[in-house]
């Protein structure tokens, strides 16, 4: 299939709208408002020239990939579309900057950070939900697909602002809005004999490279990877430099984790290399790093800890080294196949670079405990905990030394380790290529470098002629160790779109029933002859024998869904009884369903059952019909699947279905006791 070129950019429109009302509020008398609104709307054509152009390459690049079958070919052409998509990336932030320019007041106290490392939310193409939910709510559920038109508009209009979420919270709860719409999908409409009949098409966030299945489980794992790629955006924007702007970054990245956590645990056979468990693993390591690293910041704020204060600074010395340890595992990871054909090296670079430079950081905040500490404070200072060995195991054990020198040349030879370290980090940074008009990180390790150099002279003198030992490793420790944290869905207010037609213990495409009715039951001596149970749908718990119900064919286990024409799938026990009680002597009209089993063959008034089998897997590519890419392998690679590890997700906060607002519980099960509040009496 040849993809259609997009001449507009995803979300462009949006874009405009959105700065368009923010010029309307200032007032247009002020010439220096005007001169500043010309100059942005001409930066953001010039941008919107630029994605447009790398969108043409893209298409370019996607058309000879699936053209050609040389591997050579396809290998370039895959590294082509890394590039394209990291310009993209680069182009949409620029531009979301542009847009925030207008409303976003900047933080006059904002110091200098060192910078994060966001990741880039997936791309997808427009889909068309309306044409194989219609044939299906018609064919399955047996309603008019026209009265639907409202809600699969909603559905589609959901989707659409879905593709370009704003970069803050209410761009999170768009996302999540919708994933919990995609799981009120999978749990009506889905099923394993067959797909939905879409196409969900899906770009690769790390190398561009487009990926299409037939599978609903493939476009919520995607959602779900752009929430926890956003929640990366979103801690990476914040301003360090204020406590509750650390604190946000803290919860940003933590959540940034935990999405990517339960996508790595919830879906298997991913077909695009960022959602593959080696890479989720990966991107859980590299949000918890970050948040780690925020944590430590955190502890210089509002004001850093005195020299003097030695505790104080062995403590930001082992918060330093534990950084640079979360940082390190990180490398290590990367370098490792497969992640490193496919991440970023420019990631790689700068986690390096970063893991030197709080290392180096460690050394320098010991040195500084050593020297600049009172000789009152030599029995508080938890040097045993500190370092690493040789020093650890001496006989001084937890004081410092009891001579001024012996501490002047154990703080230079951790002076000598931090500058060491400084320069690595300024060595390995100089490789990574940043394009960035300003780069923080060179400014922040220059500086602290400069602080390093400078404490180093105050201890350097000239007839300095021993062999200072080696300074050892600092032992990382914490006292905030970042947790995983799943995002939030049980928080979020959300009602199934498609739930007039009806609960889903029922109504989903996973049974197969028969309508029956309208039935008329009139009432007798004994009154209409059932007993009911269970809310939403209303359950005929049992029919005596040679009653009225009996006679009019209603059986035990049929769910009544209609009472003199007005529809009660959603109507409480209290309500039904209420609507039968007040029949006169003419009798009720009830419309009922009646469950089919498997063994029973379906006759012209049946509806098969949803396109879920038991845990909601997809199996195999054969049993969904999957169309995707050729693979560069020779083998075909399975399809995304939902796992059964999401059995206890309810805990994690993944979303489950819920009724609308208003309405009551699905129905127990109707092999299960009758309670008495649900049975009163016969009727």
């Amino acid at each position: 299939m040849i993809l259609e070129e997009r001449p507009d950019v995803p979300g462009g429109g949006e874009d405009s709208s959105r700065l368009q009302a923010a010029s309307s509020g200032r007032k247009s008398c002020d010439p220096l408002a005007q001169s500043q609104h010309s100059h942005l709307q001409s930066r953001r054509a010039r941008v919107h020239q630029l994605i447009n152009k790398e969108l043409r390459m893209r298409t370019g690049a996607e058309n000879l990939y699936r053209a050609t079958s040389n591997s050579q070919v396809r290998e370039t052409v895959v590294l082509e579309l890394s590039y394209v998509n990291a310009s993209l990336q680069l182009l949409k932030e620029e531009l979301e900057e542009l847009n925030s320019s207008v409303d976003t007041p900047q933080h006059e106290g904002e110091g200098v950070s060192i910078p994060m490392i966001p990741l880039g939310l997936k791309e997808t193409r427009e889909l068309d939900w309306s044409t194989p939910l219609k044939e299906l709510i018609s064919r399955h559920f047996a309603e008019d697909s026209a009265s639907y038109e409202v809600e699969l508009k909603e559905l589609e209009d959901l989707r659409q602002a879905m593709r370009m979420p704003s970069r803050d919270q209410a761009g999170l709860e768009l996302l999540m809005v919708y994933y919990s719409q995609l799981c009120f999908l999978d749990a009506r409409f889905s099923a394993p004999t067959r797909s939905l009949g879409l196409l969900f098409h899906w770009y690769d966030s790390l190398t561009g490279v487009p990926a299409q299945q037939q599978t609903l489980a493939f476009e919520k794992g995607s959602v779900l990877f752009n929430i926890g790629a956003l929640y990366t955006q979103i801690g990476a924007r914040q301003d360090r430099s204020c406590v509750e702007g650390s604190g946000r970054a803290i919860e940003a990245f933590q959540r940034a984790a935990g999405a990517f956590s339960l996508l790595r645990e919830s879906f298997s056979h991913a077909p695009s290399p960022d959602m593959s468990p080696t890479a989720l693993h990966v991107l859980e390591q590299l949000m918890t790093a970050q948040a780690q690293e925020c944590v430590f910041e955190g502890l210089l704020l509002p004001a850093p800890a005195a020299p003097h204060d030695g505790p104080a600074q062995l403590h930001l010395a082992q918060e330093a080294a534990q950084v640079a340890a979360e940082y390190g595992l990180v490398h290590r990871a990367l370098a490792q196949p497969p992640a490193r054909d496919y991440m970023p090296r420019s990631w790689a670079a700068l986690v390096q670079a970063k893991a030197e430079y709080f290392r180096a950081l460690a050394h320098f905040h010991t040195a500084v405990a050593l020297c600049d500490s009172p000789s009152s404070a030599e029995g508080e200072l938890p040097m045993h905990e500190v370092f690493g060995p040789p020093w650890a195991s001496e006989p001084l054990g937890p004081t410092l030394p009891l001579e001024p020198e012996e501490r002047r040349k154990r703080g230079k030879a951790h002076l000598r380790r931090a500058i060491l370290g400084q320069e690595e980090a300024l060595r390995l940074h100089s490789l990574c290529r940043v394009p960035r008009k300003v780069d923080l990180l060179q400014a922040v390790v220059a500086q602290a470098l400069r602080h390093s150099l400078a404490k180093y002279a105050e201890l350097d003198r000239e007839d300095d002629f021993f062999e200072a030992a080696e300074a050892p490793d600092i032992q990382p420790k914490t006292h905030q160790k970042p947790e995983v944290r799943t995002p939030s869905f049980s928080q979020m207010k959300r009602a199934d779109i498609f739930h007039r037609l009806g609960p889903l213990s029922v109504f989903s495409a996973k049974n197969r029933w028969r309508l029956v009715g309208p039935v008329r039951v009139t009432r007798g001596e004994g009154g209409f002859g059932f007993t009911l149970r269970g809310d939403s749908p209303v359950l005929i718990a049992a029919v005596i024998p040679g009653g009225q119900a009996a006679a009019a064919g209603l059986k035990e286990g049929d769910y009544i869904v209609s009472v003199n024409g007005q529809p009660c799938k959603w109507w409480k026990h209290a309500e039904v009884v209420a609507q039968l009680r007040s029949a006169g002597d003419e009798g009720v009209d009830l419309g009922v369903v009646t469950l089919l089993s498997g063994a029973e063959l379906p006759g012209t008034g049946d509806h098969w059952p949803a396109l879920l089998g038991p845990g909601g897997l997809l199996r195999s590519q054969k049993e969904c019909g999957c169309e995707m890419p050729a693979p560069t392998q020779a083998s075909p690679r399975p399809l995304l699947s939902w796992s059964r590890k999401t059995k206890g997700s309810k805990a994690k906060g993944y979303p489950q279905p819920l009724a609308p607002a208003g309405t009551a519980t699905p129905a127990p099960d109707p092999c299960g006791p009758s309670s008495p509040s649900e049975c009163p009496g016969w009727l």
